[in-house]
């Protein structure tokens, strides 16, 4: 019926008559800031490949998290989906280019973005990294968001090896926008709504203040498979618990889980008189999710019979806050233009455990526990000075200067002593169920900070050709400096077609998460024999532990870059615009969380082990050297059918493979590496994205109606496991929706994502523990929910 209702309005939109002309049409912003910092470029006018994302876009996307909406706007964009992952179900990896998310450098208004305390322990995809929390930014606060798919460290410094990401905040200083949108899954589960406020306010004559306020809560999804184990001890005569019959098998949740964020974002500036300006910008969200560990039986050693006789699913409940504030002013000083600004942002995620128990409490132990907490921060300072001098053939060069400061802070709280101790009762496994707590010996404060300095120059020095270079050096407190460069021009053979090209160096300084993350934690891991899941003891050190002094891992060190692109631009005057970019980015010493090694691996790892409670151990390390080639190609057609209405159409299709070319350990652990980065971590890096992806979207306005459908395209994908790899198979997915505009000011919209309820394909029986896991767990780009419908009321002033 639903459906029904759908192709009977995209049917009436294409058979109204048109009432407005195409022309009234408000015109997209072209306009780009990222990738130059003087000279205001459009995207088919850049030097490398950038891509803008408008607001509208988002919207129409019907998604309700900024960082999904991105995904399926901007294909080169990879937010996979993952569950039962520990705290990795409530903040996501994502990924630009096929690389690691801690490759991408997100800006906010041009300014760098702290990222997420998390570190992803769970077999999701970039395991080991950290990234920006893009989630923590409501949709109602951004203007648009920019992708810069090229490196550019020489430009913003660390972490830009695969591209950057700029989201630019609205900034009127009037009218604003409420609206409201509510949807459930085609199963009837993952009810979910949101309620958005956007508000512009004067700041006397020449200022403004916009105000985003945002609130959105999800119920979870579960797509398990019924448990078909034995759930309870045998009798005293050795026969079958009679409520072996009458068990509710549906005892795991895997799917999305239950989320309520609330987030405000203000966003303001102020003239200073003719030759200045202040700025001001930062925000401030809570999120709270839930999600399920595994199930544990009633049979189950973790289980007290005394306080949970059908067994237990422990529910990993994370409180996440997350602050940011920038200040700053822009001013002139004679031929210079200045911008000085100073930031702070910080990130905090608490590990709440509900429904569990320390099974070494006995049957007194509480059922719920603060698991511990982990905090960062970031501190940014700058300077940056630009003016235009004159060139050769008549032309100016533009020179830009700048110093920076940064400081990052990390810092790990135990968790309620419950949630970690050994109580003693009955040999009884220690610490909460499904997310033992952290405890003092983890505990770590530590800060690190970093200086820097670049020059850039930006030249058009003819017509037909345009040049920029950029140097920059960092100094670290830890590892020492590095300098970056990049090299990037552009020759118009005419005004239809373009030729650009980049060469860049870049680096990626060690995270502080990597650098100070430490933790013995319970780990479930397939037994080589059977491929069922068995709890171990697992210890993540840092290169401050006597464990890794011992295996000579050593301080870690910046990862190195160098990138390579060419590309061409073609437009006409049929509003017609093509663009093709290849690429090859090769990564030197990339920083890797280790496989586990055990004490059968290696006398010198037992030695190690000795004096901890683990039984095996990993770490982060500097280890493996990568090559990453693609393409992409974005087509964008505007076309005006008169009396039929206005179409918009676009294609993007993105190709990357991943390959490694070395992977290299100390001198003391040679032998061991397909021990330290195994075949299933090696999967992940190289196969766990799709090699191609691609989208066609098509927008017809007609009147007061306007149709949304969008095609994505996920190609095929791996998953590791200890039986071998899993490939599953490429996807078509299908979104579609109508926008009616009651009035100028007041519209609504009704839509489907997955319109045709599509699933990735099922995880082999040999894999899928006991038929408990029908779908993979990580990886899935699009997800399993299946198909979702959602009304959005939008009302503009």
């Amino acid at each position: 019926m639903r459906l029904g209702l759908l192709a009977l309005a995209v049917a009436a939109n294409f058979s109204l008559p048109a009432a407005n002309a195409a022309d009234e049409q408000a015109q997209v912003e072209k306009i780009t800031i990222i990738g130059s910092r003087i000279a205001l470029r459009t995207v088919t006018d850049s030097a490398a490949p950038v891509d803008i994302i408008t607001a509208e876009q988002l919207e129409s996307t019907g998604m309700t998290e900024t960082a999904k909406a991105l995904q399926f706007a901007a294909p080169s964009y990879n937010f996979p989906f993952s569950s039962v992952t520990d705290g990795s179900d409530a903040v996501r990896p994502a990924s630009l280019r096929g690389m690691s998310p801690d490759h991408t450098l997100v800006l906010v208004n041009g300014k760098r973005r702290h990222g997420s305390a998390l570190v992803h322990l769970s077999g999701t995809v970039g395991k080991g990294s950290s990234n920006v929390d893009l989630n923590a930014i409501p949709m109602t606060a951004i203007k648009r968001i920019e992708i810069l798919r090229d490196g550019a460290s020489a430009q913003y410094g660390s972490d830009a090896i695969a591209g950057v990401i700029n989201v630019v905040l609205k900034d009127s200083a009037e009218g604003g926008s409420l609206s409201a949108q509510a949807g459930q899954t085609y199963e009837g589960d993952g009810e979910q709504w949101r309620v958005g406020l956007n508000h512009g306010m004067g700041l006397g004559d020449d200022g403004f203040i916009n105000l985003a306020l945002e609130a959105h809560h999800k119920d979870s999804t579960n797509r398990a498979g019924l448990d078909p184990r034995q759930q309870y001890p045998e009798l005293a005569d050795g026969s079958e618990d009679p409520r072996e019959l009458t068990f509710n098998k549906l005892n795991h949740q895997v799917g999305d889980a239950e989320y309520d964020n609330l987030g405000l974002f203000v966003n303001a500036g102020k003239a200073m008189g003719d030759k200045a300006e202040f700025y001001a910008f930062g925000g401030l969200s809570k999120r709270e999710t839930k999600s399920g560990a595994f199930y544990r039986r009633a049979l189950d050693s973790r289980n007290l019979l005394e306080i949970y006789p059908d067994g237990f699913l422990p529910k990993i409940n994370p409180d996440i806050v997350d602050g940011s504030l920038v200040l700053g002013t822009k001013f002139e000083l004679g031929e210079w233009n200045l911008d000085a600004s100073a930031g702070y942002g910080s990130n905090t995620f608490t590990y709440n455990v509900d429904n569990t128990l320390n099974a070494s409490l006995g049957p007194d132990s509480p059922t719920r526990f603060d698991a511990g907490t982990l905090s960062t921060t970031e501190t940014n300072v700058s300077l940056d000075a630009s003016r235009y001098f004159a060139f050769a053939n008549d032309s100016e060069i533009m020179l830009a200067l700048g110093l920076s400061w940064r400081q990052n802070g990390y810092e790990i709280e135990a968790g309620e002593s419950g949630s970690y101790i050994n109580g003693g009762y009955m040999d009884r496994p220690a610490g909460s169920q499904g997310f033992t707590g952290f405890t003092p010996e983890s505990e770590v404060d530590e800060t690190r900070s970093n200086k820097g300095i670049f020059m850039e120059l930006e030249n058009q020095l003819t017509n037909e050709f345009y040049w920029a270079a950029a140097l920059r050096y960092e100094d670290y407190s830890d590892f020492g400096g590095n300098t970056s460069w990049k090299l990037s021009g552009r020759y118009d053979f005419n005004d239809n077609l373009a030729l650009r090209a980049t060469a860049n160096t870049g680096f990626r300084a060690p995270s502080v998460q990597q650098l100070y993350f430490t933790n013995i934690s319970t780990l479930f891991n397939p037994d080589p024999v059977t491929g069922q899941l068995v709890p171990t003891e697992s210890g993540t050190f840092n290169t401050l532990s006597p464990v890794t002094k011992a295996l000579d891992i050593g301080q870690l060190e910046a990862e190195i870059s160098q990138s390579y692109s060419l590309g061409l631009v073609y437009t006409n005057d049929d509003g017609l615009a093509v663009t093709l970019d290849a690429y090859q980015i090769s990564v030197d010493d990339r920083i890797v969380l280790s496989s586990q090694l055990t004490p059968d691996d290696s006398p010198l790892v037992a030695a190690a082990l000795a004096t901890t409670s683990a039984e095996s151990a990993r770490f982060f390390i500097n280890a493996v050297d990568t090559r990453t080639r693609g393409i992409d190609l974005v087509m964008t057609q505007n076309m005006d059918m008169g009396h039929y209405g206005n179409l918009r159409a676009n294609l993007a299709y993105g190709y990357n493979k991943t390959e490694i070319e070395d992977i290299h350990l100390p001198n003391v652990l040679d032998g061991l590496e397909t021990k330290l980065f195994d075949a299933i971590e090696q999967t992940r890096m190289t196969k766990a994205t799709p090699n191609h992806t691609g989208s066609v979207g098509l927008t017809h306005d007609l009147g007061d109606f306007s149709t949304n459908l969008r095609l994505s395209y996920f190609g095929s994908y791996s998953v590791g496991y200890s039986s071998g790899d899993v490939e599953y198979g490429d996807k078509w997915v299908t979104d579609l929706s109508v926008k009616y505009a009651a009035t100028d000011a007041l519209s609504f919209t009704a839509g489907v994502q997955n319109l045709f309820d599509v699933y990735p394909d099922k995880r082999p029986d040999d894999n899928n523990f006991n038929g408990i896991f029908v779908y993979p767990l990580t990886n899935t780009p699009f997800g399993f929910n299946g198909g979702y419908y959602f009304l959005e009321m939008r009302y503009s002033y």
